[in-house]
């Protein structure tokens, strides 16, 4: 490269610096990066909506420490997309998965509308092999920004056919959304996504026998659970039942399926944190947060196998719901033991329960028939010892569950629209919120949101090259550093970034 090109090209790509098209707060050349021997085996986990306060809560609700927390190595991480402070899962794993600020909604692509490689497309150039998995469907946000590359998440179809086209090697956890899209929907119609990926010689497995039976060999794998209860979403945690494939699972058997001698990377999702989150779930988020915590486990116990050879990543890709670990009613107490009379997910409670009280009571329904439901499903009491029964109800709280049941009831929809109810149930079933609300405030937990929060994460590391997960830094810069740890240098990365961009204009 001449010194005229090679003074473009850098010009280029520090004006990309600052825009924040690549990295928000700092460059490359600024970011901690490792020099030594790459890693042979990369395992990158995401928890969806976990921040500290998240994985603070798993902690004190089991009285032990976390897997993830008791890593080696710790940073602090912010998330901001490109063109908002308060990011979504499109920007900030594009984030995480490219070392690239985008805007909100998009997929593996700059603000400008350029593909940008992944860390996965880079390991699988190097000859690794790549699995992707989450407890969420495959090809939401997340999962998505480790293979496509769209503007807009919703893509769902063409998310699809990227993965058939991305050649990894094993793709596990939830379903497709949309895998039979209509032709005038799609931006490259090719017929049935699940018809095509046979086609482009991945196995479909959807039963655990089958799942199980997998060996090393196999072939290219997509494989989900066969209970999808929402959004093609593996069960919450909570709701799983013995023939429900877990996150540990699907973890276990993908570390079985890639290890070879040139070894291999995994990404592993835990999305569903996210979600129970923007319910304003508290249970639910933690026991998804333990079922996470558990996958990273089995990524650990591989680890210790291969010592010198595994770097283990988690990070979140943001706060759900603005979660807060006090509440003015417990003043300084905390009872993280109240929470574990829940017995079932806001999910499951208005999908299933709810639903069949409503059917069965036939437009005569009840409030004080349902009062033995709640206490069954979440310990809530309606009479009792008084003061020193933490469960029994005040007179207020009542009422305000007797409110939201009648707008339960009522089948009113909760909308955006109207400020009143949007800001006290979300868009969710009002008398599930009002229910888990009153429960986590008990227990000394309170919720300011019921969408993601701009407050930064924890990002763990163990393993080769963990210490430079150490400090304060940008969620670009995990992409940065588990780059470097694969043996790839991202300035040279950018570099050509930098002269895929100068050669567009020149030929435009």
């Amino acid at each position: 490269m001449d010194a005229v090109k090679k003074t473009v090209l850098m010009t280029l790509l520090m004006g990309m610096l600052c825009l924040g098209f690549c990295m928000a707060d700092t460059s490359a050349a600024e970011t901690a990066l490792y020099k030594g021997a790459p890693a042979k085996y990369i395992f990158f986990f995401i928890g969806d909506g976990m921040g500290i306060p998240q994985r603070t809560a798993a902690e004190q609700y089991v009285g032990r420490r976390l897997t993830i927390d008791g890593f080696p190595a710790h940073g602090i991480t912010t998330t901001h997309a490109a063109d908002r402070f308060i990011t979504g899962s499109a920007a900030s794993a594009t984030a995480l998965a490219c070392g690239q600020k985008t805007n909100i909604g998009m997929i593996g692509m700059t603000p400008d509308g350029r593909n940008v490689k992944t860390m996965a497309e880079m390991a699988k150039e190097k000859g690794m092999k790549v699995g992707i998995v989450s407890s969420v469907s495959i090809d939401h946000a997340t999962p998505a920004a480790f293979y496509a590359h769209v503007p807009q998440r919703s893509m769902y179809y063409d998310i699809s056919i990227a993965l058939a086209d991305s050649g990894f090697d094993f793709f596990g956890g939830g379903g497709l959304k949309d895998p039979a899209n209509a032709k005038e929907n799609a931006a490259d119609f090719k017929g049935d996504a699940l018809e095509y990926l046979k086609a482009s010689g991945y196995r479909i497995i959807t039963s655990k026998a089958d799942f199980l039976g997998l060996k090393k060999g196999d072939g290219r794998v997509l494989a989900w659970n066969a209970n999808l209860p929402d959004g093609k979403a593996l069960p919450y945690a909570m709701d799983m039942q013995a023939e429900d494939l877990t996150l540990s699972h699907f973890t276990r058997k993908a570390i079985e399926m890639l290890d070879n001698p040139t070894g291999f990377f995994l990404m592993v999702e835990g999305g569903k944190i996210d979600w129970a989150c923007h319910a304003n779930d508290a249970a639910a988020s933690i026991l998804n947060t333990l079922s996470f915590d558990a996958a990273v486990d089995v990524a650990a116990a591989f680890a210790e196998q291969h010592p010198e050879d595994t770097l283990i990543v988690v990070t979140g890709d943001h706060e759900c719901g603005g979660l807060t670990l006090g509440f003015a009613g417990t003043k300084y107490e905390s009872y993280f033991g109240i929470l574990r009379h829940q017995q079932v997910s806001f999910q499951k409670f208005s999908d299933e329960v709810l639903k069949k009280y409503k059917a069965d009571c036939s437009g005569q329904c009840k409030f004080d028939d349902m009062k033995p439901l709640i206490t069954q499903y979440f310990g809530l009491k309606f009479a009792g010892d008084g003061e020193e029964d933490r469960m029994v109800l005040k007179g207020f709280e009542v009422d305000m569950l007797r409110e939201a049941y009648f707008k339960s009831l009522l089948g009113e929809k909760v909308v955006a629209a109207d400020p009143t109810t949007s800001l006290l149930y979300g868009g969710y079933e009002p008398l599930t919120v009002a229910i888990t609300h009153l429960l986590n405030n008990k227990a000394g937990l309170g919720w300011t949101s019921y969408k993601h929060t701009g407050v930064p994460v924890t990002t763990s590391a163990m393993g080769k090259g963990a210490e430079i997960f150490n400090g304060y830094y940008d969620n670009t810069d995990v992409a940065l550093k588990v780059m470097s740890i694969m043996g790839i240098d991202p300035m040279v990365h950018y570099a050509e970034s930098a002269d895929a961009m100068a050669l567009s204009q020149a030929q435009n």
